[in-house]
Protein backbone atom coordinates (compact mmCIF):
# COMPACT_ATOMS: atom_id res chain seq x y z
CA UNK A 1 0.00 0.00 0.00
CA UNK A 2 1.12 3.55 -0.75
CA UNK A 3 0.76 6.14 2.06
CA UNK A 4 -2.10 8.59 1.47
CA UNK A 5 -0.12 11.84 1.53
CA UNK A 6 -3.04 13.86 0.13
CA UNK A 7 -5.35 12.97 3.00
CA UNK A 8 -2.53 13.64 5.43
CA UNK A 9 -1.92 17.12 3.96
CA UNK A 10 -5.63 18.00 4.00
CA UNK A 11 -5.94 16.94 7.65
CA UNK A 12 -3.06 19.23 8.51
CA UNK A 13 -4.54 22.09 6.47
CA UNK A 14 -7.89 21.65 8.23
CA UNK A 15 -6.22 21.52 11.64
CA UNK A 16 -8.05 18.29 12.41
CA UNK A 17 -6.75 15.39 14.50
CA UNK A 18 -7.19 11.71 13.64
CA UNK A 19 -9.77 11.36 16.41
CA UNK A 20 -11.52 14.51 15.20
CA UNK A 21 -11.89 13.24 11.64
CA UNK A 22 -13.20 9.90 12.89
CA UNK A 23 -15.80 11.65 15.08
CA UNK A 24 -16.96 13.96 12.28
CA UNK A 25 -17.23 11.04 9.83
CA UNK A 26 -19.34 9.12 12.37
CA UNK A 27 -21.58 12.17 12.80
CA UNK A 28 -21.92 12.70 9.03
CA UNK A 29 -22.74 9.02 8.66
CA UNK A 30 -25.64 9.30 11.13
CA UNK A 31 -27.29 11.91 8.87
CA UNK A 32 -27.34 9.20 6.17
CA UNK A 33 -28.65 6.54 8.51
CA UNK A 34 -25.28 4.85 8.96
CA UNK A 35 -24.12 3.54 12.35
CA UNK A 36 -20.38 4.17 12.13
CA UNK A 37 -18.00 3.73 15.07
CA UNK A 38 -14.63 4.84 13.72
CA UNK A 39 -11.80 5.84 16.06
CA UNK A 40 -8.42 7.47 15.50
CA UNK A 41 -6.84 4.08 14.70
CA UNK A 42 -9.02 3.81 11.58
CA UNK A 43 -7.78 7.19 10.33
CA UNK A 44 -4.21 6.02 10.90
CA UNK A 45 -4.91 3.02 8.67
CA UNK A 46 -6.39 5.29 5.98
CA UNK A 47 -3.25 7.41 6.04
CA UNK A 48 -1.15 4.28 5.60
CA UNK A 49 -3.06 3.54 2.40
CA UNK A 50 -6.04 1.46 3.47
CA UNK A 51 -9.23 2.38 1.61
CA UNK A 52 -12.36 2.82 3.78
CA UNK A 53 -15.45 0.95 2.64
CA UNK A 54 -18.83 2.00 1.35
CA UNK A 55 -19.81 5.66 1.58
CA UNK A 56 -17.01 6.60 3.95
CA UNK A 57 -14.73 8.17 1.28
CA UNK A 58 -17.61 10.48 0.31
CA UNK A 59 -18.15 11.35 3.97
CA UNK A 60 -14.47 12.26 4.32
CA UNK A 61 -14.83 14.59 1.32
CA UNK A 62 -17.89 16.15 2.91
CA UNK A 63 -16.23 16.66 6.31
CA UNK A 64 -12.92 18.05 5.06
CA UNK A 65 -14.57 20.06 2.27
CA UNK A 66 -16.86 21.72 4.81
CA UNK A 67 -13.97 22.57 7.10
CA UNK A 68 -11.82 23.95 4.24
CA UNK A 69 -14.77 25.64 2.49
CA UNK A 70 -14.13 24.11 -0.89
CA UNK A 71 -15.45 21.11 -2.80
CA UNK A 72 -13.29 18.00 -2.57
CA UNK A 73 -13.54 14.89 -4.73
CA UNK A 74 -12.22 11.40 -4.11
CA UNK A 75 -9.09 12.10 -6.13
CA UNK A 76 -8.40 15.18 -3.99
CA UNK A 77 -8.27 13.08 -0.81
CA UNK A 78 -6.26 10.26 -2.39
CA UNK A 79 -9.20 7.84 -2.49
CA UNK A 80 -9.94 7.63 -6.20
CA UNK A 81 -10.70 4.32 -7.89
CA UNK A 82 -9.02 1.49 -6.01
CA UNK A 83 -5.79 0.16 -7.58
CA UNK A 84 -6.06 2.87 -10.24
CA UNK A 85 -3.23 5.36 -9.65
CA UNK A 86 -4.06 8.75 -11.10
CA UNK A 87 -1.85 9.59 -14.09
CA UNK A 88 0.27 12.64 -13.37
CA UNK A 89 -1.05 14.37 -16.47
CA UNK A 90 -4.72 13.46 -15.90
CA UNK A 91 -5.52 16.41 -13.64
CA UNK A 92 -4.82 20.12 -14.20
CA UNK A 93 -1.31 21.28 -13.42
CA UNK A 94 -2.59 23.03 -10.31
CA UNK A 95 -3.87 19.70 -9.01
CA UNK A 96 -0.50 18.10 -9.65
CA UNK A 97 1.21 20.89 -7.72
CA UNK A 98 -1.06 20.23 -4.74
CA UNK A 99 -0.25 16.53 -4.87
CA UNK A 100 3.48 17.18 -5.14
CA UNK A 101 3.43 19.60 -2.20
CA UNK A 102 1.51 17.03 -0.15
CA UNK A 103 4.26 14.48 -0.73
CA UNK A 104 6.96 16.99 0.22
CA UNK A 105 5.13 17.83 3.42
CA UNK A 106 4.65 14.19 4.37
CA UNK A 107 8.27 13.34 3.57
CA UNK A 108 9.45 16.32 5.60
CA UNK A 109 7.72 14.78 8.60
CA UNK A 110 9.68 11.54 8.08
CA UNK A 111 6.59 9.34 7.98
CA UNK A 112 7.92 5.74 8.27
CA UNK A 113 5.30 4.27 5.94
CA UNK A 114 6.41 6.66 3.21
CA UNK A 115 10.06 5.65 3.54
CA UNK A 116 9.20 1.96 3.57
CA UNK A 117 6.98 2.00 0.47
CA UNK A 118 8.32 -0.09 -2.39
CA UNK A 119 8.66 1.00 -6.00
CA UNK A 120 5.71 0.27 -8.28
CA UNK A 121 6.17 -2.01 -11.28
CA UNK A 122 4.27 -2.81 -14.45
CA UNK A 123 1.76 -0.32 -15.83
CA UNK A 124 1.97 2.21 -12.94
CA UNK A 125 5.73 2.46 -13.55
CA UNK A 126 5.33 2.87 -17.30
CA UNK A 127 2.47 5.42 -17.38
CA UNK A 128 4.51 8.49 -16.29
CA UNK A 129 7.12 7.83 -18.98
CA UNK A 130 4.43 7.28 -21.62
CA UNK A 131 2.66 10.49 -20.59
CA UNK A 132 5.90 12.47 -20.81
CA UNK A 133 6.59 11.16 -24.30
CA UNK A 134 3.09 11.59 -25.74
CA UNK A 135 0.50 14.42 -26.13
CA UNK A 136 -1.21 16.40 -24.83
CA UNK A 137 1.31 19.10 -24.03
CA UNK A 138 0.66 21.91 -21.56
CA UNK A 139 -0.67 24.77 -23.67
CA UNK A 140 -0.37 27.36 -20.91
CA UNK A 141 1.28 26.98 -17.49
CA UNK A 142 0.60 30.53 -16.24
CA UNK A 143 -1.05 30.89 -12.86
CA UNK A 144 -2.74 33.51 -10.72
CA UNK A 145 -1.60 33.19 -7.14
CA UNK A 146 -1.08 35.22 -3.98
CA UNK A 147 2.60 36.07 -4.55
CA UNK A 148 4.21 37.40 -7.75
CA UNK A 149 7.08 35.22 -9.00
CA UNK A 150 10.03 36.73 -10.84
CA UNK A 151 13.36 35.61 -12.36
CA UNK A 152 15.00 35.98 -8.95
CA UNK A 153 12.95 33.05 -7.64
CA UNK A 154 14.17 30.83 -10.44
CA UNK A 155 17.76 31.75 -9.59
CA UNK A 156 17.08 30.72 -5.98
CA UNK A 157 15.94 27.29 -7.19
CA UNK A 158 18.98 26.89 -9.42
CA UNK A 159 21.32 27.84 -6.58
CA UNK A 160 19.52 25.40 -4.28
CA UNK A 161 19.93 22.59 -6.77
CA UNK A 162 23.68 23.24 -7.12
CA UNK A 163 24.02 23.44 -3.34
CA UNK A 164 22.19 20.18 -2.61
CA UNK A 165 23.82 18.28 -5.45
CA UNK A 166 27.27 19.20 -4.09
CA UNK A 167 26.16 18.25 -0.57
CA UNK A 168 24.94 14.88 -1.91
CA UNK A 169 28.28 14.19 -3.55
CA UNK A 170 30.24 15.08 -0.44
CA UNK A 171 28.00 13.81 2.36
CA UNK A 172 25.57 11.35 0.74
CA UNK A 173 21.83 11.15 0.25
CA UNK A 174 20.92 10.38 3.86
CA UNK A 175 22.48 13.62 5.09
CA UNK A 176 21.08 15.70 2.23
CA UNK A 177 17.51 14.42 1.79
CA UNK A 178 15.96 16.03 4.86
CA UNK A 179 17.35 19.43 3.91
CA UNK A 180 16.22 19.39 0.30
CA UNK A 181 12.75 18.13 1.26
CA UNK A 182 12.33 20.94 3.78
CA UNK A 183 13.36 23.43 1.10
CA UNK A 184 10.80 22.00 -1.32
CA UNK A 185 8.02 22.32 1.23
CA UNK A 186 8.88 25.74 2.65
CA UNK A 187 10.29 27.57 -0.39
CA UNK A 188 9.43 25.77 -3.62
CA UNK A 189 5.75 24.95 -3.04
CA UNK A 190 4.79 28.63 -2.42
CA UNK A 191 6.60 29.60 -5.64
CA UNK A 192 4.63 27.07 -7.69
CA UNK A 193 1.41 28.38 -6.13
CA UNK A 194 2.35 31.99 -6.92
CA UNK A 195 1.51 34.23 -9.86
CA UNK A 196 3.48 33.99 -13.11
CA UNK A 197 3.22 34.17 -16.90
CA UNK A 198 3.44 31.17 -19.21
CA UNK A 199 7.06 31.89 -20.18
CA UNK A 200 8.22 32.43 -16.62
CA UNK A 201 6.13 29.46 -15.48
CA UNK A 202 7.93 27.12 -17.85
CA UNK A 203 11.28 28.27 -16.48
CA UNK A 204 9.93 27.86 -12.95
CA UNK A 205 8.74 24.32 -13.61
CA UNK A 206 12.05 23.45 -15.22
CA UNK A 207 14.05 24.66 -12.23
CA UNK A 208 11.70 22.87 -9.85
CA UNK A 209 11.86 19.63 -11.84
CA UNK A 210 15.64 19.69 -11.74
CA UNK A 211 15.59 20.23 -7.96
CA UNK A 212 12.98 17.51 -7.36
CA UNK A 213 15.15 15.09 -9.35
CA UNK A 214 17.96 15.63 -6.83
CA UNK A 215 15.49 14.85 -4.03
CA UNK A 216 14.77 11.60 -5.86
CA UNK A 217 18.48 10.82 -6.10
CA UNK A 218 18.84 11.36 -2.35
CA UNK A 219 15.85 9.08 -1.64
CA UNK A 220 17.37 6.42 -3.91
CA UNK A 221 20.67 6.74 -2.07
CA UNK A 222 18.72 6.28 1.19
CA UNK A 223 17.23 2.98 -0.07
CA UNK A 224 13.72 4.51 -0.12
CA UNK A 225 12.92 3.27 -3.61
CA UNK A 226 9.18 3.91 -3.66
CA UNK A 227 9.76 7.47 -2.52
CA UNK A 228 12.57 7.98 -5.03
CA UNK A 229 10.34 6.75 -7.83
CA UNK A 230 7.59 9.20 -6.85
CA UNK A 231 10.08 12.07 -6.92
CA UNK A 232 11.37 10.99 -10.32
CA UNK A 233 7.81 10.82 -11.66
CA UNK A 234 7.13 14.30 -10.26
CA UNK A 235 10.28 15.63 -11.90
CA UNK A 236 9.17 14.10 -15.20
CA UNK A 237 5.78 15.82 -14.97
CA UNK A 238 7.49 19.14 -14.20
CA UNK A 239 9.81 18.62 -17.16
CA UNK A 240 6.76 18.12 -19.38
CA UNK A 241 5.27 21.39 -18.11
CA UNK A 242 8.54 23.18 -18.82
CA UNK A 243 8.61 21.99 -22.43
CA UNK A 244 12.27 20.98 -22.03
CA UNK A 245 12.69 17.53 -23.61
CA UNK A 246 16.32 17.33 -22.57
CA UNK A 247 15.40 17.69 -18.90
CA UNK A 248 12.82 14.92 -19.25
CA UNK A 249 15.42 12.62 -20.82
CA UNK A 250 17.76 13.35 -17.90
CA UNK A 251 15.04 12.36 -15.42
CA UNK A 252 14.40 9.16 -17.34
CA UNK A 253 18.13 8.38 -17.12
CA UNK A 254 17.71 8.48 -13.33
CA UNK A 255 14.73 6.14 -13.61
CA UNK A 256 16.79 3.80 -15.82
CA UNK A 257 19.55 3.73 -13.21
CA UNK A 258 17.02 2.80 -10.52
CA UNK A 259 15.53 0.13 -12.79
CA UNK A 260 18.98 -1.44 -13.15
CA UNK A 261 19.43 -1.48 -9.38
CA UNK A 262 16.00 -3.12 -8.97
CA UNK A 263 16.94 -5.65 -11.70
CA UNK A 264 14.15 -4.50 -14.00
CA UNK A 265 16.42 -4.90 -17.02
CA UNK A 266 13.86 -4.94 -19.83
CA UNK A 267 12.23 -1.88 -18.33
CA UNK A 268 15.62 -0.16 -18.21
CA UNK A 269 16.18 -0.83 -21.92
CA UNK A 270 12.69 0.39 -22.87
CA UNK A 271 12.89 3.56 -20.79
CA UNK A 272 16.32 4.47 -22.14
CA UNK A 273 15.03 3.97 -25.67
CA UNK A 274 12.02 6.20 -24.92
CA UNK A 275 14.31 8.97 -23.65
CA UNK A 276 16.56 8.81 -26.71
CA UNK A 277 13.59 8.70 -29.06
CA UNK A 278 11.48 11.44 -27.51
CA UNK A 279 14.30 13.88 -26.70
CA UNK A 280 15.87 13.48 -30.15
CA UNK A 281 18.15 16.41 -30.96
CA UNK A 282 17.74 17.68 -27.39
CA UNK A 283 19.71 14.68 -26.11
CA UNK A 284 23.19 15.98 -25.31
CA UNK A 285 26.29 13.83 -25.96
CA UNK A 286 26.79 13.26 -22.21
CA UNK A 287 23.23 12.11 -21.69
CA UNK A 288 23.31 9.91 -24.79
CA UNK A 289 26.54 8.31 -23.58
CA UNK A 290 25.02 7.51 -20.18
CA UNK A 291 21.76 6.16 -21.61
CA UNK A 292 23.55 3.90 -24.10
CA UNK A 293 25.98 2.68 -21.43
CA UNK A 294 23.10 1.78 -19.09
CA UNK A 295 21.36 -0.02 -21.93
CA UNK A 296 24.56 -2.00 -22.44
CA UNK A 297 24.52 -3.05 -18.78
CA UNK A 298 20.90 -4.13 -19.04
CA UNK A 299 21.48 -6.12 -22.23
CA UNK A 300 24.49 -7.81 -20.63
CA UNK A 301 22.34 -8.96 -17.72
CA UNK A 302 19.74 -10.22 -20.20
CA UNK A 303 22.43 -12.24 -21.99
CA UNK A 304 22.15 -10.31 -25.28
CA UNK A 305 25.82 -9.93 -26.19
CA UNK A 306 25.26 -8.40 -29.62
CA UNK A 307 22.93 -5.66 -28.33
CA UNK A 308 25.23 -4.95 -25.36
CA UNK A 309 28.28 -4.49 -27.59
CA UNK A 310 26.31 -2.28 -30.00
CA UNK A 311 25.26 -0.04 -27.10
CA UNK A 312 28.84 0.11 -25.84
CA UNK A 313 29.98 1.39 -29.23
CA UNK A 314 27.22 4.02 -29.21
CA UNK A 315 28.13 5.09 -25.67
CA UNK A 316 31.81 5.47 -26.55
CA UNK A 317 31.01 7.41 -29.72
CA UNK A 318 28.72 9.79 -27.79
CA UNK A 319 31.36 10.24 -25.05
CA UNK A 320 33.87 11.42 -27.64
CA UNK A 321 31.48 14.25 -28.58
CA UNK A 322 31.23 15.65 -25.03
CA UNK A 323 32.60 19.19 -24.83
CA UNK A 324 33.22 20.83 -21.43
CA UNK A 325 30.98 23.83 -20.88
CA UNK A 326 28.43 22.82 -23.49
CA UNK A 327 26.29 20.58 -21.26
CA UNK A 328 23.45 21.69 -18.94
CA UNK A 329 24.00 21.52 -15.19
CA UNK A 330 22.04 18.30 -14.85
CA UNK A 331 24.43 16.19 -16.95
CA UNK A 332 27.51 17.35 -15.06
CA UNK A 333 27.57 13.91 -13.41
CA UNK A 334 28.78 12.43 -16.71
CA UNK A 335 32.40 13.20 -15.89
CA UNK A 336 35.41 11.75 -17.72
CA UNK A 337 35.71 8.11 -16.73
CA UNK A 338 32.01 7.56 -15.96
CA UNK A 339 31.32 5.88 -19.29
CA UNK A 340 34.43 3.74 -18.77
CA UNK A 341 33.15 2.35 -15.49
CA UNK A 342 29.67 1.80 -16.95
CA UNK A 343 31.18 -0.07 -19.90
CA UNK A 344 33.40 -2.04 -17.52
CA UNK A 345 30.32 -3.21 -15.64
CA UNK A 346 28.61 -4.22 -18.91
CA UNK A 347 31.70 -6.14 -20.04
CA UNK A 348 31.93 -7.81 -16.66
CA UNK A 349 28.34 -8.95 -17.11
CA UNK A 350 29.36 -10.42 -20.47
CA UNK A 351 32.31 -12.23 -18.86
CA UNK A 352 35.02 -10.29 -20.71
CA UNK A 353 37.30 -9.69 -17.73
CA UNK A 354 40.30 -8.32 -19.61
CA UNK A 355 38.32 -5.69 -21.53
CA UNK A 356 36.45 -4.81 -18.34
CA UNK A 357 39.76 -4.33 -16.52
CA UNK A 358 41.06 -1.95 -19.18
CA UNK A 359 37.99 0.27 -18.85
CA UNK A 360 37.92 0.10 -15.05
CA UNK A 361 41.61 1.02 -14.84
CA UNK A 362 41.03 3.97 -17.18
CA UNK A 363 38.10 5.10 -15.00
CA UNK A 364 40.17 4.97 -11.81
CA UNK A 365 43.00 6.83 -13.54
CA UNK A 366 40.69 9.74 -14.38
CA UNK A 367 40.08 12.46 -11.75
CA UNK A 368 36.65 12.30 -10.09
CA UNK A 369 34.91 13.48 -6.94
CA UNK A 370 35.15 11.09 -3.98
CA UNK A 371 31.73 9.53 -4.44
CA UNK A 372 32.41 8.65 -8.07
CA UNK A 373 35.86 7.36 -7.20
CA UNK A 374 34.42 4.96 -4.60
CA UNK A 375 32.23 3.31 -7.24
CA UNK A 376 35.11 3.13 -9.72
CA UNK A 377 37.45 1.54 -7.17
CA UNK A 378 34.74 -0.97 -6.19
CA UNK A 379 34.39 -2.05 -9.82
CA UNK A 380 38.17 -2.35 -10.29
CA UNK A 381 38.47 -4.30 -7.04
CA UNK A 382 35.88 -6.84 -8.16
CA UNK A 383 37.62 -7.34 -11.50
CA UNK A 384 41.05 -7.71 -9.84
CA UNK A 385 39.65 -10.36 -7.51
CA UNK A 386 38.12 -12.28 -10.39
CA UNK A 387 41.47 -12.20 -12.16
CA UNK A 388 43.26 -13.56 -9.10
CA UNK A 389 45.09 -10.34 -8.22
CA UNK A 390 43.99 -10.24 -4.61
CA UNK A 391 46.80 -8.03 -3.34
CA UNK A 392 46.01 -5.29 -5.86
CA UNK A 393 42.33 -5.66 -5.04
CA UNK A 394 43.14 -5.18 -1.38
CA UNK A 395 44.95 -1.91 -2.14
CA UNK A 396 42.01 -0.69 -4.24
CA UNK A 397 39.60 -1.59 -1.43
CA UNK A 398 41.69 0.26 1.16
CA UNK A 399 41.57 3.47 -0.89
CA UNK A 400 37.84 2.99 -1.46
CA UNK A 401 37.19 2.69 2.29
CA UNK A 402 39.18 5.86 2.97
CA UNK A 403 37.33 7.82 0.28
CA UNK A 404 33.93 6.72 1.64
CA UNK A 405 34.55 8.09 5.13
CA UNK A 406 32.06 10.77 6.16
CA UNK A 407 29.49 9.88 3.50
CA UNK A 408 26.00 8.89 4.66
CA UNK A 409 24.93 6.69 1.77
CA UNK A 410 23.31 3.26 1.85
CA UNK A 411 24.37 2.67 -1.75
CA UNK A 412 28.04 3.22 -0.90
CA UNK A 413 27.68 1.07 2.21
CA UNK A 414 26.33 -1.74 0.05
CA UNK A 415 29.42 -1.47 -2.17
CA UNK A 416 31.72 -1.51 0.85
CA UNK A 417 30.07 -4.59 2.35
CA UNK A 418 30.18 -6.44 -0.97
CA UNK A 419 33.88 -5.70 -1.43
CA UNK A 420 34.62 -6.70 2.18
CA UNK A 421 32.94 -10.08 1.67
CA UNK A 422 34.75 -10.65 -1.64
CA UNK A 423 38.11 -9.84 -0.06
CA UNK A 424 37.68 -12.16 2.90
CA UNK A 425 36.56 -14.95 0.59
CA UNK A 426 39.71 -14.48 -1.54
CA UNK A 427 42.01 -15.28 1.37
CA UNK A 428 44.71 -12.80 0.30
CA UNK A 429 47.31 -11.78 2.89
CA UNK A 430 46.04 -8.22 3.37
CA UNK A 431 42.33 -9.12 3.34
CA UNK A 432 41.73 -9.00 7.09
CA UNK A 433 43.56 -5.70 7.52
CA UNK A 434 41.59 -4.10 4.69
CA UNK A 435 38.37 -5.58 6.08
CA UNK A 436 39.12 -3.78 9.36
CA UNK A 437 39.49 -0.51 7.44
CA UNK A 438 36.10 -1.09 5.85
CA UNK A 439 34.62 -1.95 9.25
CA UNK A 440 35.90 1.40 10.50
CA UNK A 441 34.08 3.19 7.70
CA UNK A 442 30.89 1.24 8.51
CA UNK A 443 31.11 1.53 12.29
CA UNK A 444 29.03 4.69 12.73
CA UNK A 445 25.32 3.80 12.31
CA UNK A 446 23.30 5.88 9.85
Amino acid sequence: MQPNVLLDALLAEAGMSHAGLAAYVNQAGRTRGLALRYEHTAVTRWLKGQRPRGQVPDLICEVLGGRLRRTLGLDDIGLGAADQPIPLHASPLSGFVDRAAALWRSDGQARPQLLAAGAVTGTPAVIPVWEWENPPEDADVSREGPNPIGPEHIEILKSARAHYELMYRRAGGLATRDRIVRFLGSETAPMLRGSYSDDLGRRLHRATGSLVAVAGICAYDSDAHGLAQRYFHQALRLAKASGDRGLGAYVIALIVNQSLHLREYRQAVAFAEAALRAAGRHTTPALAADLHAMQAKAYAQLGDTRAALACIRKAEAAAERIRPGSEPDETGYVQPGLVNVQVAEALLGLGDLEAARIHATAAVGTPAHDRGRVHRLAMLCEIQLRQGEADRASASAAEMAERARGMESLRLRDRLRTVREQLLTSGCTGAEETARLIDGALRVPL
